[in-house]
């Protein structure tokens, strides 16, 4: 069974929303430009790029990182990597060229089922409503978190607010970099 990792920029209070500038949301580009900028805070960006075998968003994140992403240098190791889209909205011909192979899937069954076959792990990038359904779901394995020290109030949330039993997490990295960004990997215990 692959592992599911859902990757964040969060804030201390939880918000994921618009890290990188996207438009529409109040405090757009937060990770940037509220907090300074520290290359080893970053390592294990490219690690995950380094390590995944898949690509899993929504369709919201997929329509703000397929115009970019494809021609980012940083990003280059996804652009060949296969990636996945949960949408019940988005068809075949909403899809970018030039960016590798990407499959829509219709429901977390079909995540479930992605889960179940060979290959590297699945890494979640963005996808805040995604994220709420995958663990709800029981499906996310690993969590890495860059918690960035602001409180930013308003905003959609990494974490699911329903109404469930205890999810216990195993902390198994982490560190404290000078501009206050702490990195929190956690596995899901169960």
């Amino acid at each position: 069974m692959r592992t599911l990792i859902s990757t964040a920029f969060i804030s201390l209070d939880g918000v994921v929303e618009a890290p990188g500038g996207e438009p529409g949301y109040r405090n757009s580009g937060w990770t940037f430009k509220d907090v300074e900028f520290v290359p080893e805070a970053f390592e294990i960006k490219g690690r995950e790029q380094e390590e995944a075998g898949a690509m899993l968003m929504g369709r919201v994140s997929y329509e703000a990182f397929s115009p970019v992403w494809p021609d980012m240098e940083e990003f280059a190791r996804y652009k060949a990597m296969p990636k996945y889209v949960v949408s019940t909205t988005l068809i075949e011909g909403d899809l970018v060229s030039g960016w590798g192979p990407t499959t829509i899937l219709r429901s977390l069954d079909e995540v479930a089922d992605l889960k179940d076959t060979e290959g590297g792990p699945i890494i979640v990038h963005g996808s805040a409503s995604l994220n709420h359904g995958l663990s709800d779901a029981g499906l996310i394995d690993r969590y890495h978190l860059l918690v960035h020290p602001l409180l930013l109030g308003a905003g959609k949330r990494l974490f699911s607010a329903t109404d469930k039993d205890t999810q216990k997490l195993r902390l198994v990295e982490h560190d404290t970099y000078s501009n206050g960004v702490q990195k929190q990997v956690f596995d899901v215990v169960r």
